[in-house]
């Protein structure tokens, strides 16, 4: 199985400029490519994207025409277009997205490298035309180092190895299964009655950010073409950190919560939920975000499939929360609000989640 570790960066400021660099070569390239593809999308839409075409391309132009992407390591511009903008067009065409749009700077600054350009050595790694650079800690994995990702976060560097480890499958019972109700007052609710709370990063930051942005609102900011000022830029800085917190945090709580159903369960049943559909509700989004529902499904089904568990995913049509799990009579109404009920046909009182985690479970273990 292929897994990536992601360390630290801890570069000195010439290192650091150079980081700026392969961003911004990387983001030449893939909206140089980009652009070429967009217009001859436009005059045929049955064409292909053929990012090998515009690699030799590239790589025929760019001594004469954009020598300053010499300073840099090659694989930032043919990375950004085989790899990044490739994938971009084929989840464009596979309907898994839309046209792909142009990056813009300052935005997940990142930058490629193939596992024939760098080499790890202990809490070092060498960088093409750079030499070694700090990392915060060693690589976790052993196995065939198949490539890296450097990338910006706030104002600290990442850089994200692929390392190919042995699959490790650990042998479980059948009967080691769990619903998982998520929810926007806890994380997850699970069928055996545990409850995760979740972080509520957004919640608990909120009076901090608005103080923040009204500093920042302050600031009077360059015109267009001019330099920003000092204060302003050091504003920015500031919001930017407090996102990256946050979002570490959510990622954090998310990693242990996948890891321990991993651990602990032959299978595993969830919902289906219609997240775009819950982001549009005003009134639900900031807690649906601050509970990163997709995040959760990606990391629960990459984990369980190398750990040999089985995930169940119902119908986001399955009614988890006002069926009776002990009767399976359904109810006529179930309004949001109501977080208890008694069963009408057998008298069973149901907590809400509780009792979805309870459907989910049984789903889960008819359909596995």
């Amino acid at each position: 199985m292929i897994r990536a570790h992601r360390i630290r960066l801890e570069p000195n400021k010439v290192q650091a400029t150079y980081f700026n660099k392969a961003g911004g070569v990387a983001r030449f390239a893939y909206n140089w490519a980009l652009a070429k593809a967009k217009e001859q999308y436009e005059q045929d839409s049955t064409s292909k994207f053929n990012e090998s075409k515009l690699r030799k391309e590239l790589n025929a132009i760019k001594h004469e025409q954009f020598p300053w992407m010499l300073e840099v390591t090659k694989c930032a511009p043919q990375l950004a277009i085989k790899d990044g903008l490739a994938r971009a067009f084929r989840n464009f065409f596979e309907g898994r997205a839309g046209f792909p749009k142009f990056h813009k700077k300052g935005i997940n600054d990142s930058f490629s490298i193939s596992n024939d350009q760098f080499r790890v050595d202990g809490k070092s790694v060498k960088i093409p035309n750079l030499g070694w650079v700090r990392l915060s800690e060693e690589l976790r994995f052993d196995g065939k180092i198949l490539g890296a990702t450097i990338s910006r976060k706030a104002d600290k560097w990442f850089i994200s190895i692929q390392v190919e480890t042995p699959d490790k499958s650990v042998p479980r019972s059948e009967n080691q299964a769990v619903g998982v109700d998520l929810g926007v007052k806890f994380l997850a609710t699970l069928s055996d009655g545990v409850r995760i709370l979740g972080s509520k990063a957004s919640r608990k930051n909120e009076r901090k950010l608005r103080r923040l942005n009204q500093s920042l609102s302050r600031k009077v900011g360059a015109k267009k073409g001019e330099a920003k000022s000092a204060n302003f830029i050091k504003a920015k800085a500031q919001i930017s950190r407090l996102y990256a917190r946050m979002a570490n945090i959510r990622t954090d709580e998310t990693h242990k919560l996948t890891t321990m159903l991993t651990q602990n369960y032959g299978i595993i049943g969830i919902e289906d939920l219609n997240v775009k559909g819950m982001m549009s509700n005003h009134k639900l989004a900031r807690s649906v975000a601050d509970m990163s529902f997709f995040e959760f499904r990606r990391q629960l089904e990459y984990k369980t499939e190398t750990a040999g568990v089985k995930v169940v995913v119902a119908d986001m049509w399955f009614p988890s929360s006002k069926t009776c799990s002990t009767c399976g009579i359904n109810a006529d109404e179930m309004p949001l609000h109501v977080r208890d009920w008694t069963c009408e046909h057998c008298n069973s009182h149901h907590d809400r989640d509780i009792n979805a985690a309870i459907n989910l479970r049984n789903y889960a273990l008819a359909n596995a």
